[in-house]
């Protein structure tokens, strides 16, 4: 996410001079001078130090309008690297972005999540290290490191609380081990949560309150708010997949112990039993996938089923937040129209007409990216705050 161009009369930080270029519009002193209210003296010498630091890079002149033409400035999205990282039950995917959020490179790997905190970790660190060499880029460049893992995480910590597909990861200091091996900060969040930022740099910046839902393997959801993610007290919002489906049969027990969640009706593993108790040899989800590709008129029927049990729940989530898009994403939004149609179906005929106005119901467009993008933003976001930039420049030109 980027900063908003025009900034009050009360400005008084360079870290907050810069939030005025974040957005890689190149500008002139002149114009900083008029957007902040500033003197020419403060804008140069503010302008001089974040280009010391390496922050700010000059990009040509502007038109010249009489005497010799004015620099402009603009964000170096070169001076610093992002280590993003996005954590499956079965997968690691690691990148390392600029601080535009553009990928420069990427690997993924097959990764148990339950091998635990040690070897995950350091697997994904010396990933990360590779990452890092094979772009002639050093431990230094690292201005931050962003990780989402597939559990609950109280972020202001970075340690995942009691994460149910992830044995051993409880309350594991995530931001310290990842620290041995990299300098800056480390921040975690939850997989849906950087899936939702993701999708909402990618396509809906225009669009300031989303929600996005992964169904694959669970069920979970990311809340957009005024362009932020909301994360609730300990970080647990969102959690989707415990909701009881009004209806489920009385014998559905969910892995979290309650019965009827939906989760335990609508997942991957939930469709896929259903499907094999009905004969159709399926397992998880790409093997529904796949049969819906195939054109198997049983998983089609399941899938649309699982569409419409997650829309019982939506239409609760749509008139509680009143979204203007709501973005299916994870495995089995591969399966076309067929989950988005349920979903449409029971959320416009149930949510109140005010809050289905304009409510939008699409499949991602960030896709399999989604975690890594939005783990690159968290980063970038803190990393070129107001504050953090202040503090980055005193030590720099300490």
């Amino acid at each position: 996410m980027t900063a908003s161009v025009g900034l009050p009369p009360t400005l008084v930080g360079t870290g907050d001079l810069f939030q005025l270029l974040r957005d890689g519009r190149p500008r002139t002193r002149g114009e900083l001078s008029s957007l902040s209210s500033l003197a020419r003296s403060t804008i140069t010498a503010r302008v001089d130090a974040l280009l010391s630091c390496g922050l700010l890079e000059p990009v040509g002149e502007a038109a010249s309008t009489g005497g010799r033409p004015p620099t402009r400035f603009a964000l170096n999205r070169h001076g610093r690297v992002v280590l993003a990282i996005d954590l499956g039950a079965s997968h690691a995917t690691v990148a390392v972005s600029d601080l535009s959020g553009a990928v420069l490179v990427q690997r993924t790997i097959d990764c148990d999540i339950a091998d635990g905190p040690v070897v995950v970790l350091d697997c994904v660190a010396e990933i990360g290290r590779a990452l890092l060499a094979e772009i002639d880029r050093s431990r230094a460049d690292v201005a931050g490191v962003g990780i989402g893992v597939p559990g609950p995480v109280e972020h202001a910590t970075g340690r995942p609380a009691n994460p149910p597909i992830m044995p051993g990861w409880h309350d594991v200091d995530i931001p310290a081990r990842l620290n041995q091996h990299f300098d800056g900060p480390v921040l975690v969040d939850n997989d849906v949560n950087l899936m939702a930022l993701g999708e909402f740099v990618t396509s809906w910046q225009s669009s300031q309150h989303l929600l996005l839902v992964k169904v694959a393997t669970g069920i979970g959801a990311g809340i957009v708010s005024d362009g932020r993610l909301l994360r609730g007290a300990l970080g647990s919002a969102g959690d989707l997949g415990h909701v009881q489906v009004a209806g489920a049969p009385a014998d559905v027990v969910c892995r979290c112990g309650n019965i009827g969640c939906l989760e335990a009706v609508a997942a991957g593993p939930a469709i896929a039993a259903k499907l094999r108790r009905g004969g159709l040899d399926v397992e998880g989800s790409q093997g529904i996938v796949d049969a819906v590709a195939a054109g198997e008129i049983a998983a089609l029927q399941a899938v649309r089923e699982a569409g419409r049990d997650l829309g019982t729940v939506l239409a609760t989530c749509v008139n509680l937040l009143n979204p203007s898009v709501i973005v299916i994403g994870g495995k089995l939004s591969e399966a076309g129209e067929y989950l988005l149609a349920g979903v449409r179906e029971v959320v416009y005929q149930r949510s109140l007409p005010l809050a289905t106005h304009d409510l939008r119901i699409v499949s991602t467009s960030a896709g399999t990216q989604g975690g890594i993008i939005g783990a690159s933003a968290m980063v970038i976001d803190a990393v070129l705050a107001p504050g953090a930039v202040d503090e980055f420049v005193a030590q720099r030109t300490a």
